[in-house]
C-alpha cells in the first residue's frame, strides 16, 4: 500500500476515461468506489469485473467497487475525482450535493467547458458545493487515452489548483511507476487547454478524411495552439501552460492519435455523413461538439480571432461543407506570424 494520507478515491463517471482512471489508480488507494450511471452496465461491472461498453480489455482491480448509489460512492471519500460529460456535469454535482463533505478534496478530469453559462469545470464544481460550504477543487488534465493509460503505458498529466496544498496532495496520491503528475497554478490555462484542443482535434480529423498530409496536420495543430493559447491569455492563463501538458501535449496527441474521437469524428464529417447520424453510431461523447459552441462564445466575449473554432462551428452547427471550410482558412488575409 502507499504511504500517502489518502486512502478513500471516488471516482464518478464510468466511461472510458473515469474506469482507466478506477483501474490506474486502484493500487494507490485502499478503496476505490466507481460510481456508474447505467444500471445495467453497473451490474454486468460488479458481476464480470469489466466494463464490456467503455473499456473492454481491462481487468477492474478488487478494492474497486462498483455502485449507482452517490450515498455509496460518496461516503467516506476523501478524494472525488470527477469524470463525468460536461454536459451532464451540473447536474450530476448538484445530485451529489447531499453527501458532499468540506475536507473532500474534488478534481475534476472532464475536458469541456459549460455551454450558456461559460464556465470551466472547476467553476461549475465551486458554484455547486458553494451552496453548502467552499469546495478545494483541481483539474487534471495531459495527453491520455483511455485504453493506453488502462493498460500500464507510462503517461505523464498535470494536476493545476490555485490551492496549491491540493495540487501537492493530489500529486504524491495519484503519482506511480506509470503516471507521473506535474503540479501548476494555472488552472485557466489548463482547463482551457483540455476543453479547446478537442476542437481542433474535429478539424484534424476532417484535413485527414479528406486526404490532406503533414503539411496541413502540423499547420493546424500550430494554428490551433496558437488561437488556443490567445483565448486563455485574455482570460488569464499563461502562454507557457498551452506549451505544456495541458496545451501542446494533449493537442498534439488529440489530433494525431487514431484513438481520437473528436479526430474520428471529423474525419466522417469529411466523407460527408451528418452529425447527427454520426453521434448517433458513437457509444462515447465527443466532448468537442459542445465545446465548439463554447470556443466561439469566449472568442467573442473576449474580442479574441479563432478562426479554426469559427470554421469548426460552421461545419458542425451551419452546416458548411468541410472543404469549403478548409478553403476560407486558406483564403483568409495574409498577416504576420
Amino acid at each position: 500500500m502507499t504511504d500517502h494520507r489518502y486512502q478513500e478515491l471516488a471516482v464518478v463517471g464510468a466511461g472510458s476515461w473515469g474506469t482507466a482512471l478506477a483501474v490506474l489508480l486502484a493500487p494507490r488507494f485502499e478503496h476505490v468506489r466507481l460510481w456508474v450511471y447505467e444500471a445495467d452496465l453497473a451490474g454486468r461491472m460488479a458481476a464480470t469485473r469489466v466494463n464490456d461498453v467503455f473499456l473492454p480489455d481491462s481487468r477492474l482491480p478488487e478494492n474497486v467497487r462498483v455502485s449507482t448509489s452517490f450515498e455509496e460512492v460518496l461516503g467516506g471519500a476523501q478524494i472525488v475525482l470527477g469524470v463525468m460529460p460536461s454536459a451532464h456535469a451540473r447536474r450530476t454535482y448538484k445530485t451529489m450535493l447531499p453527501f458532499l463533505d468540506p475536507a473532500m478534496l474534488f478534481v475534476s478530469a472532464t475536458k469541456g467547458i459549460e455551454n450558456g453559462t461559460l464556465l470551466r469545470m472547476t467553476q461549475v464544481v465551486e458554484e455547486v458545493a458553494g451552496a453548502r460550504f467552499e469546495p478545494r477543487v483541481g483539474a487534471l488534465s495531459g495527453p491520455t487515452f483511455a485504453k493506453e493509460v488502462a493498460r500500464g503505458e507510462p503517461a505523464a498529466v498535470a494536476i493545476a489548483s490555485k490551492d496549491r496544498p491540493l495540487a501537492s496532495d493530489v500529486q504524491a496520491a495519484f503519482s506511480g511507476p506509470s503516471f507521473r503528475l506535474y503540479t501548476n497554478d494555472d488552472i485557466v490555462g489548463v482547463e482551457l487547454g483540455a476543453a479547446l484542443k478537442n476542437v481542433i482535434a474535429i478539424g484534424a480529423g476532417i484535413c485527414h478524411g479528406l486526404g490532406l498530409g503533414n503539411n496541413t496536420m502540423a499547420a493546424l495543430i500550430t494554428r490551433g495552439l496558437a488561437e488556443i493559447t490567445r483565448l486563455a491569455v485574455a482570460m488569464g492563463g499563461r502562454p507557457k501552460t498551452l506549451a505544456g501538458l495541458a496545451g501542446l501535449g494533449d493537442l498534439v496527441l488529440t489530433c494525431t492519435g487514431a484513438l481520437s474521437r473528436n479526430r474520428q469524428l471529423g474525419m466522417e464529417l469529411a466523407k460527408g455523413r451528418k452529425l447527427d447520424e454520426i453521434l448517433a453510431s458513437m457509444r462515447m461523447v465527443a466532448e468537442g461538439v459542445e465545446t465548439t459552441t463554447a470556443a466561439v462564445d469566449l472568442a467573442r466575449l473576449h474580442g479574441v480571432e479563432m478562426p479554426i473554432a469559427e470554421q469548426m462551428y460552421a461545419i458542425l452547427k451551419l452546416g458548411r461543407p468541410p472543404q469549403e471550410a478548409i478553403r476560407e482558412l486558406m483564403e483568409r488575409s495574409l498577416k504576420g506570424e
